[in-house]
């Protein structure tokens, strides 16, 4: 009698079972929801905006930088002679000529002339650097990656420096450009021919000169100087934070609403019965939690997040031209 009671209890216990555990390729993981399926909405917001970069930096005595061409033309450079001291004015390098129109360069105050970058009456464009200067002194230099230059060529008013365990943080006044520069030259002065029609005048010993060093290549890199009463110490480190980019009031989205990067971009605007319509911006702006929306949005429509998937590039050409006779 026990026996015939307990196989129908067995039999109902393993169908529980069975009913519980996963079977079959119809199982879905709870936590992934389907590509494409909206998330969330959100709409564009406005703020102002302001994006940096950070370089490490060190503390230099002396430090060389270059000085660009302000136009595009021929220049032709003044002989520079070696300075008794520091200079208190700007010492005039170069000129480059324009159309009849002298355009003139020239080493700031507290710097010496460091070497000629082009030939003489070498033709130029401008933003090219074409003379070298040293700062007389302490200065703060950071190298420069490649795929950072663009990024801060045209952003060298705001720049701002914290010395390691030291003083900052501080702002910092840029010394010329921030191109990687070739070795300089300084031509020797001409022998003077004696004249034989007339007899020398005697002349008074002279002491002779110290005679100018050249300025090395360097790489691609920013100096800039500290305020005065900013404490220096040499080869000490320093982190340097360049202001790249600044918008008052720019409408703005979150990234991950947006596919694309650097200038041209996608979004999808949400309809009201829930539909998608992906449409092109422009973007601008960007601190890694939000981007600028240039054009293309009027800040009214609300979209999706996580914005529209881009295609995937074409493997081996163009796959859509039919292939054989």
């Amino acid at each position: 009698m026990r026996k015939i009671l307990l196989a129908p209890l067995c039999a109902l216990v393993t169908v529980a079972v069975a009913a519980c555990s996963p079977s079959g390729p119809d199982q879905t993981n709870p936590e992934l929801a389907p590509r494409g399926t909206t998330m969330t909405k959100v709409k564009p917001t406005r703020q102002d905006l302001t994006t940096k970069l950070s370089i490490s930096g060190k503390v230099e005595m002396n430090p060389t930088f270059g000085l660009v061409a302000p136009v595009a033309g021929q220049v032709r450079y003044f002989d520079v002679p070696a300075p008794n001291g520091t200079p208190t004015k700007p010492t005039r390098v170069a000129t480059v000529w324009k159309d009849g129109t002298p355009n003139y360069v020239e080493i700031p105050a507290g710097a010496t002339f460091g070497g000629r970058l082009v030939d003489d009456k070498a033709t130029v464009t401008a933003g090219m650097p074409i003379a070298s200067g040293r700062h007389v002194g302490y200065a703060i230099v950071g190298d420069i990656d490649g795929s950072q230059a663009y990024k801060i060529s045209g952003a060298l008013t705001d720049v701002t420096v914290q010395i390691k365990n030291g003083p900052g943080p501080f702002p910092c006044t840029v010394l010329g450009t921030i191109a990687a520069l070739p070795q300089g030259t300084i031509p020797e002065k001409p022998p003077v021919t004696p004249d034989t029609k007339t007899p020398p005048a005697p002349q008074q010993p002279k002491t002779p000169e110290q005679p100018q060093q050249p300025s090395s290549s360097t790489g691609l890199r920013i100096v800039c100087t500290a305020p005065a009463d900013v404490q220096m110490i040499n080869g000490a480190g320093a982190s340097i934070e360049v202001t790249t980019g600044k918008s008052a009031q720019a409408l703005v989205v979150p990234v991950e609403a947006v596919a694309g990067q650097q200038g041209k971009g996608r979004v999808d605007v949400l309809s009201p019965d829930g539909s998608r319509k992906t449409t092109d911006v422009v973007l601008g702006l960007t601190d890694g939690k939000v981007v600028e929306v240039k054009s293309g949005l009027t800040g009214d429509e609300e979209l999706a997040v996580p914005g529209p998937n881009l295609p995937e590039p074409q493997q081996g050409g163009d796959q859509s031209k039919p292939t054989g006779p």
